[in-house]
C-alpha cells in the first residue's frame, strides 16, 4: 500500500466528509510552483492553495520573516500586549488600497471574519441593517457570510434559516445573458419590491468572482454602484480575498474600475500561506465601532504580520502585479489558440493572472459541459498538474499558478493541459 493510500484511509476514519478534497493528494512539500507528495510524485500547482501563495510555496524570505519572529515571540493577543509587527502592517495596507482617503486597519484571522467584521462596521456606520449582494458571488462559510454567497449547492443547501435583511441582485454577465443595464435595471427592482435605498447599509461585490466562475465584474458596473451608494450613504464594500495582492495584474483587482471602495475585505495572498486576513478602509467608518468591538484573540498573529511585511516587499522588489498581468496574456494567448481547436472551450478570459476557461458541449451555452472540466482535472493530475474547478456547473477551470512561478514550469502546465485536451475531445 502506498502511504498516500494509508493516509487516504486514515483521513476517511479521522475527519468528517463534509471537508472535501479535491484530489486524492498529500503535500509532503513544495517550493515556489512545485508540490511533492508523500509518495515523491512532482506536480505542477496552479491552484496556490486556492489563490494564497501568490509569491510561491515557501519564499525564502518569507521563511526568513517566520524564523526571525518566531524567534522573538509567537501570541501576545494584540488587545493584551501589542506587537509592532501588526502597526507596520496596518501602516502599509492603510497606504496601497485605493483611494485618497484616511485609512485604517483591522487584522483577523480569515477570509469569513474579514466579511463578517465589514457588515458590522457598516451597519454601525450607517445606522441601516439591509446588505445587498449579488448572485453567484461567494463570500465565505459562516451564519453571515453564507447567507451573502449567492449560490446554494454546496454552500447553503440545508443550513438555513439564514441570516435576515441579505438581498441578492443580478450579477452583470454578458455571456450568460445578463448585461450591465440588466444587472442595474434589476438592482432597482430589488428596491421597488424588497428594500427600500434608505435602509441599505452596504453593497458587497468581487471585483471578480471567484467560486461563482472567475467572471470579472465590469468596470461601469462598479462605477455606477459606487455612484449608487454615494448618493444614498450606502458603504460599498469590495470583496477582495482571492483577487488581492497583485493576482489581476494590479495590487487590487478594484483599481481597475477606477473607484475607491469604503472597505476592502483581503485575505488568501496577505500573508504568503499564513492565517491572517484584513480589513481595510475609511478610517470614519472603521472608527465608527466603539473600543473592544472588534477583534478576537488571535487575530494579528505576529508571525503572520511578519509573513505578510514580507510579502509586501516582494510585491515591491520583484514587481509581482506586473509580473501578473504578463503570465496572464501568456496564459490567455495560449488557452486562445486552444479554444481555436477544441470547440467545447466555449470561453477564455482573464484579468491579470485571474484566467479560466469554461467548456460547453457543442459550443452550446445552455449545455455546461461539467463532465469534460472533471476529466481535464483528473487527467492533468495524472499527468502531474494540479487544476481547480469552479461555477454553478462545474465547468469553469481555473488557473491560479503563483505569481512567481518559472516561464518554464508555467509552459509545462499549459503543455499538460492542451495533451489533457485532445484527450477528453
Amino acid at each position: 500500500m502506498s502511504k498516500t493510500s494509508e493516509l487516504i484511509a486514515r483521513r476517511e476514519a479521522a475527519v468528517t466528509t463534509a471537508v472535501a478534497h479535491v484530489h486524492p493528494i498529500f503535500a509532503e512539500r513544495a517550493k515556489n510552483a512545485e508540490i511533492w507528495d508523500v509518495d515523491g510524485k512532482r506536480y505542477i500547482d496552479f491552484s496556490s492553495g486556492i489563490g494564497v501563495v501568490n509569491t510561491g510555496h515557501l519564499h525564502p524570505k518569507i521563511k526568513a520573516a517566520a524564523v526571525a519572529q518566531l524567534d522573538k515571540l509567537s501570541h501576545s493577543c494584540f488587545h493584551v500586549a501589542m506587537y509592532e509587527e501588526y502597526v507596520k502592517l496596518a501602516e502599509r495596507l492603510n497606504k496601497i488600497v485605493p483611494g485618497d482617503s484616511k485609512k485604517k486597519t483591522l487584522l483577523i484571522n480569515s477570509g469569513a471574519e474579514a466579511i463578517e467584521n465589514a457588515i458590522k462596521v457598516a451597519r454601525k456606520y450607517t445606522g441601516h441593517t439591509g446588505v445587498i449582494a449579488f448572485n453567484g458571488g461567494f463570500h465565505r462559510r459562516t451564519l453571515l457570510t453564507m447567507s451573502l454567497t449567492g449560490r446554494v449547492v454546496p454552500y447553503k443547501a440545508g443550513f438555513g434559516p439564514f441570516a435576515p435583511e441579505i438581498f441578492h441582485a443580478p450579477f452583470p454577465n454578458e455571456l450568460h445573458g445578463v448585461s450591465v443595464e440588466d444587472a442595474l435595471e434589476g438592482l432597482e427592482q430589488l428596491f421597488k419590491s424588497d428594500i427600500e435605498k434608505e435602509r441599505v447599509a452596504a453593497f458587497i461585490i468581487e471585483p471578480v468572482q471567484g467560486e461563482g466562475g472567475f467572471y470579472p465584474t465590469p468596470p461601469e458596473f462598479l462605477q455606477a454602484l459606487r455612484k449608487i451608494a454615494d448618493e444614498n450613504g450606502i458603504v460599498l464594500i469590495l470583496d477582495e480575498i482571492q483577487t488581492g495582492f497583485g493576482r489581476s495584474g494590479k495590487m487590487f483587482a478594484t483599481e481597475h474600475a477606477g473607484i475607491e471602495p469604503d472597505l476592502i475585505a483581503m485575505a488568501k495572498g496577505l500573508a504568503g500561506g499564513f492565517p491572517l486576513s484584513a480589513l481595510v478602509g475609511k478610517a470614519e467608518i472603521l472608527d465608527a465601532s466603539p473600543p473592544a468591538s472588534l477583534g478576537g484573540t488571535y487575530g494579528g498573529n505576529p508571525i503572520s504580520c511578519a509573513t505578510a511585511n514580507a510579502v509586501l516587499d516582494i510585491m515591491e522588489e520583484e514587481n509581482i502585479p506586473q509580473r501578473a498581468a504578463g503570465l496572464g496574456e501568456h496564459m490567455l494567448k495560449r488557452l486562445n489558440k486552444m479554444a481555436q481547436k477544441y470547440k467545447f472551450i466555449g470561453d477564455v478570459r482573464g484579468l491579470g493572472s485571474l484566467v479560466a476557461i469554461e467548456l460547453f458541449e457543442d459550443g452550446d451555452i445552455k449545455k455546461p459541459a461539467s463532465e469534460k472540466a472533471a476529466k481535464l482535472q483528473v487527467c492533468a493530475r495524472e499527468k502531474g498538474l494540479i487544476l481547480l474547478s469552479c461555477g454553478a456547473n462545474g465547468n469553469v477551470v481555473r488557473f491560479l499558478p503563483p505569481l512567481t512561478i518559472e516561464q518554464e514550469v508555467l509552459d509545462q502546465g499549459l503543455d499538460i493541459i492542451e495533451e489533457c485536451l485532445e484527450l477528453i475531445c
